[in-house]
């Protein structure tokens, strides 16, 4: 998928314009160069987020290249939150060829310019411009068909869940306050029983006019099992010695009445679309082989899929730990020698799925926790233990790889073959 950085500059040539392009919310700015870095626009362009401004920006490249006799003009843009995604769209239905820039990079490189780091919307794009020229960039991917259905709803479960939580969190400060002792009842704050409780009466004095009787009712009129008198009692009883907040109950009824449907709603909504994502996952190839892992559950595998996007594209499984931020890079100059370190650049979410995948798969696959065992006892250069866990995601990176591209079942006995042979690992991380 990706080429060397000279193969990139030796796809520059006489006959090659670049185009650099400031993003922003509502404008956006590009310049455009000559291979030698001559300037061919005179001044930054601008043009509006909208089609008129696309179709004016696609029409003044095509009359700088006709008119300066150029073949090709790739794009390079520094990927600024979300605002380049229609902008990438409309490049991409036009076939022009769109890069991006490492934001960490344009910093930097316009800090050796003039000596200021400072934001420029006249100085970006030349910087964006000259990155392309010297091959610093990278390709962009934008999902398309089931692959940009699944980012979305796995985007959206994310989201969801941060609320769910959010909600679940805020609930149990409240109960804490005016129903201490309800702790004590549920082991979980989102007890099915012990939410309809809380819904129809959210503080002690309310469960205690419902009384036993009152409290199975609700039970029975939601058709909840495994909730008998037993428990009602239970309940009663902590609301009868409460020891919880009595000021400002009408607030707090309000309050943990909201949160509750907060809680249910965003529930729901999470239900709705993990049964989505289930679907989704139906439709690409070889996903279900996945599900052979021990270990391994249909979030991990549609959390990975939505990241990845297309597998296909990827040559080797080194190029997928790149976007995971997984890639060694190595601290050393002259005669120092520093420890070898994963980047930690790239999909930030990816690395932490993997991170958390690779903690599933220790604790509930014999063989991925024996080759755990292996790197963190091995008698030379033995790993901390979250570095075996790193050493992991990267082995669980292949695994997903040659199922996803080949079709072959998960075999336990290969993986076991690793620990016989071992090939080098982390030295730290």
């Amino acid at each position: 998928m990706n080429s060397t950085q000279n193969k990139k500059i030796e796809q520059v040539k006489e006959t090659t314009m670049i185009v650099g392009i400031d993003v922003g919310s509502e404008k956006h700015y590009f310049r455009a160069f000559s291979w030698r870095g001559i300037e061919l626009t005179g001044k930054p362009v601008a043009f509006s987020n909208s089609m008129e401004g696309f179709n004016s920006f696609y029409n003044s490249v095509v009359e700088l290249m006709q008119k300066s006799e150029l073949e090709e003009a790739p794009v390079g843009i520094e990927p600024t939150g979300h605002y380049w995604f229609d902008l990438g769209q409309f490049m991409g239905e036009k076939n022009i060829k769109f890069v991006m820039v490492n934001p960490h990079h344009v910093h930097k490189t316009k800090e050796l310019d003039d000596n200021s780091p400072s934001k420029n919307d006249r100085k970006d794009p030349r910087v964006i411009a000259g990155l392309v020229r010297d091959g610093r960039y990278f390709y962009s991917y934008m999902p398309t068909g089931v692959y940009a259905e699944l980012r979305n709803a796995s985007n959206r479960r994310f989201v969801l869940v941060e609320e769910q939580t959010r909600a679940k969190n805020r609930l149990h400060k409240w109960i804490a306050v005016y129903f201490p002792e309800y702790k004590g009842i549920y082991t979980h704050i989102d007890a099915k029983g012990g939410l309809l409780v809380l819904k129809q009466a959210p503080t002690p004095e309310e469960i205690v006019r419902l009384g036993v009787e009152g409290i199975i009712k609700i039970w029975k009129d939601a058709k909840l099992r495994g909730n008998g008198h037993k428990k009602a009692m239970l309940i009663l009883n902590a609301a009868m010695k409460s020891i919880g907040l009595k000021a400002g109950l009408t607030e707090a009824r309000m309050e943990i009445q909201d949160l509750i449907e907060d809680y249910e709603l965003q529930t729901k909504r999470l239900e709705r679309v993990n049964e989505m994502i289930k679907e989704l996952c139906r439709q690409i190839r070889y996903a279900d082989k996945l599900l052979e892992i021990k270990g391994i559950g249909i979030t991990t595998v549609a959390g990975f899929i939505a990241e990845v996007g297309d597998i296909t594209r990827f040559d080797s499984t080194k190029e997928l730990q790149k976007p995971a931020g997984l890639e060694l890079v190595a601290d050393s100059s002259g005669k120092h020698n520093g420890k070898t370190k994963i980047s930690k650049r790239g999909r930030k979410r990816l690395r932490y799925l993997l991170f958390e995948a690779a903690i599933s798969v220790v604790g509930k696959n014999e063989e991925f926790k024996e080759i755990h065992r292996y790197y963190t006892t091995r008698e030379k250069n033995p790993l901390k233990k979250k570095q075996a866990l790193i050493a992991v995601a990267c082995k669980l990176i292949r695994v997903f790889h040659v199922i996803l591209t080949k079709g072959i079942s998960y075999d336990a006995s290969k993986m076991l073959k690793d620990i016989r042979h071992p090939k080098e690992q982390l030295n730290a991380a």
